[in-house]
């Protein structure tokens, strides 16, 4: 019978964490990557992981990357620690992977919340997704080396989408999406700085489109004054990205400390099995 990894990467995140383990009992193996956290998060992981990786690991591609290559399942569900796969989902993963299905990756329904407010749509242009693909046969996803939401390739064939969904609590309140929103413009600035795409006009225009893929192509109109506010970040963020990219000559984020390559050369990780 196939074997299931479930794999997370966590950065302080002991509030969280706990409660998304104990969703993935279902799995075969947990599987934490621990980055540079100065929390409670390893003790917490070591409860519940039947593997733990600590160590520093700035770029998100090799992070996860990292976090995959420890696994030792046939297939692997990927979770972040706010969110929370449900008692339908983890059935239908199940049944999924016994079954022997053709394909090597299916995307996953995400039902993501702001504060506890459900907003179903409008999300789109790097701020948000309702479907990723999570689900995959061990091997056939890699990450870019960008810090936000790396480029990814997979091998193989699709299935189709799932028929349930993970929880995702992407953020608190709007004073926490506009932090997040800080937080990923200066990312994106930084890996524009070693690779730039596109000028301020262009990215104009970008935002123009985008607002309107989200608020009208994807229905954010649906979601009320919600709809408007998460179409604006979406639209902003390449162009803020691009600004900042231009404007400012440090970075302005801690988390900037790393340049762009395949795998960070300072990366110092220590392996605990359970």
């Amino acid at each position: 019978m196939a074997s299931l990894s479930a794999v997370l990467c966590v950065h302080n995140e002991e509030d969280k964490l706990e409660a998304c383990l104990r969703r993935l009992r279902f799995s075969d193996e947990i599987v934490v990557l621990l980055d540079r956290c100065t929390d409670g998060s390893e003790a917490i992981a070591r409860r519940y992981a039947n593997r733990v990786i600590a160590g520093e690991f700035p770029l998100e591609g090799p992070r996860r990357a990292a976090a995959a290559g420890a696994a030792s399942g046939d297939w692997i569900i990927e979770v972040d620690a706010d969110e929370a796969v449900s008692p339908e989902l983890a059935r239908e993963i199940r049944s999924l992977i016994s079954a022997g299905p053709q394909a090597d990756y299916f995307q996953v329904p995400i039902d993501n919340f702001v504060g506890d407010h459900l907003i179903r749509h409008g999300w789109g242009g790097s701020f948000g997704t309702t479907s990723v693909a999570r689900l995959f046969r061990r091997g056939a996803k890699s990450w870019g080396v960008e810090r936000v939401h790396p480029s990814v390739c997979f091998q193989g064939v699709e299935g189709p989408i799932l028929r349930h969904g993970i929880a995702h609590r992407v953020d608190t309140d709007i004073g926490d999406m506009l932090h997040r929103f800080e937080r990923y413009t200066a990312l994106r600035a930084a890996d524009l700085c070693d690779r730039p795409r596109g000028g301020v006009a262009s990215n104009v225009f970008r935002a123009l489109r985008r607002f309107y893929k989200c608020y009208v192509t994807r229905k954010g109109y649906r979601e009320g004054d919600w709809g408007v506010l998460i179409a604006l970040m979406a639209a902003l963020y390449p162009l803020i990205s691009t600004l900042r990219a231009r404007l400012e000559s440090t970075p302005t984020t801690s988390l900037l400390v790393t340049p762009a390559h395949p795998m960070p050369q300072d990366v110092r990780w220590a392996e605990i099995d359970r």
